[in-house]
């Protein structure tokens, strides 16, 4: 099995939009699926309890709507993942089929629990987000172009600025952002710093 980290460049793929200030963690993976030994299969419980009601029927939600079933680019409003610390909230979004998120401010943890899973979180004003969103809904076939190298992203003949954080810039276009894939591939290192540091039991 390879450790070499991919550069992600860029992310293309057809869009879903989930609009909502101050969408947090706990909506995006409730507590009671968290219970879990490994992270598979959590993409089926992303946005759970808006997505069902108590009865497990079907509301209307957009992961719900087969339009934007198989979408990888989430568009949302600000504040996102806001709340609990948990990275299961990324790894469902991830599962689910998403490989990168526009939208006008993330939590900073949720930003860097993405990060780790090398899926861009790009920031834009609320009008380009708001239109990018609408668009979608009249699209939801064609594909959207998250330009991390450029901060740019592009839909149909549109093609707009966008803001991606220096340091998750670097590390994606890079391939420096997996950080347990990167000490796997330095392995020798690492255990030479160990066996260096006195209070490192080696």
């Amino acid at each position: 099995m390879s450790d070499e980290i991919p550069e992600i460049d860029s992310v293309s793929g057809t869009g879903v939009p989930v609009r909502g200030n101050d969408i947090d963690t706990d909506q995006i993976i409730p507590a009671r699926f968290m219970k879990v030994v490994t992270f598979d299969g959590l993409g089926e419980f992303a946005f759970f309890d808006q997505r069902f009601d108590e009865n497990d029927d079907p509301k209307d939600h957009p992961f719900n709507d087969q339009r934007f079933q198989g979408a990888s680019v989430l568009a949302v409003n600000a504040n996102f993942g806001c709340g609990s610390s948990r990275e299961h909230a990324p790894q469902a979004l991830m599962r689910w089929g998403i490989d990168a998120i526009v939208g006008e401010s993330f939590a900073e943890i949720f930003a860097g629990n993405c990060l780790a899973l090398g899926i861009p979180t790009v920031t834009a004003d609320h009008e380009t987000v708001a239109e990018l969103q609408e668009w979608i809904e009249a699209h939801p076939d064609e594909e959207i172009d998250v330009d991390v190298e450029a901060e740019t992203v592009t839909y149909g003949d549109t093609t707009v600025e966008a803001t991606v954080d220096e340091a998750q810039r670097r590390a994606l276009t890079n391939g420096v952002w997996d950080t347990t894939a990167l000490m796997k591939s330095n392995a020798d290192a690492v255990d030479e710093k160990a066996a260096e540091l006195p209070y490192v039991d080696v």
